[in-house]
């Protein structure tokens, strides 16, 4: 949008696979970079906010400072105690909001993201989040971003670097909700398509993990794949269904 962030512009497109254009198309998706960072768009839909990552403002910052803390239902989920913060894998990161509630509260996280476009808004998220004088020190140190399928990733680790928890988020089915939430999920619905190797995701997050998996579902929706969890914890809206860790063997 700017000549000022060419540069940057060209290194994501680069980091990422993806072309680099000096003007919206004419139909489908796109990533727009300006000044405020990088955001996803709907061509022909300019008066729509751009989705966008943000680690520094808005429900993130409110959430960081009114969560609840560790007596929140995510952070019990993942287990953490005091003295106790565990490692966790992050393998359908997303637009990365879970993964940083859990940094804000002390957990290392990976975040690992297989759709370049995702990816790339989490890179740039991130980076202006690392320059950010109140939170960059702790983002720098507890967020690490991996570009790739979550299934490798997890096979390829070794024993040293398996995670304390793998953190599964498949999409969630349609349901009603706030417009701009709506919107934004339709936007990263159309772009990412419908989940199709969940099953294989989930042997492998069982098969890398020391101590659990936990895996976020709509509160009323039934279990991923029917596994019956060892445990369940609910808020209002999500429940989260903890396994316990397999066996490699």
């Amino acid at each position: 949008a700017e000549d000022a962030v060419l540069a940057g512009a060209s290194d994501l497109a680069e980091r990422f696979g993806l072309d680099c254009v000096s003007r919206p198309p004419s139909s489908g998706m796109y990533l727009e970079l300006g000044e405020g960072g990088l955001g996803l768009r709907r061509a022909g839909a300019e008066a729509m906010h751009p989705v966008r990552v943000d680690f520094t403002a808005g429900a993130l910052a409110h959430r960081r400072r009114f969560g609840g803390g560790r007596r929140q239902p995510l952070a019990r989920a993942v287990g953490m105690a005091p003295g106790f913060d565990p490692d966790v894998f992050d393998a359908t990161a997303g637009l990365g909001r879970d993964a940083f509630v859990l940094a804000s509260l002390g957990c290392r996280v990976r975040l690992c993201e297989r759709s370049p476009v995702v990816a790339a808004l989490l890179a740039d998220g991130l980076a202006r989040a690392v320059a950010d004088s109140e939170i960059g020190a702790w983002v720098e140190a507890r967020m690490q971003l991996l570009f790739g399928d979550a299934v490798e990733w997890l096979q390829q680790l070794g024993e040293e670097e398996r995670p304390d928890v793998v953190y599964l988020d498949p999409m969630y089915p349609s349901g009603k909700g706030k417009a701009q939430v709506k919107k934004e999920m339709q936007l990263l619905r159309g772009l990412l398509g419908p989940d199709r190797d969940s099953a294989a995701l989930f042997e492998a997050a069982r098969m890398a993990a020391r101590r659990r998996v936990v895996v976020k579902r709509p509160v009323h929706a039934g279990w991923l794949h029917d596994a019956r969890p060892a445990a369940s914890i609910a808020s209002r809206k999500t429940r989260y269904d903890i396994y316990a860790a397999g066996d490699r063997g």
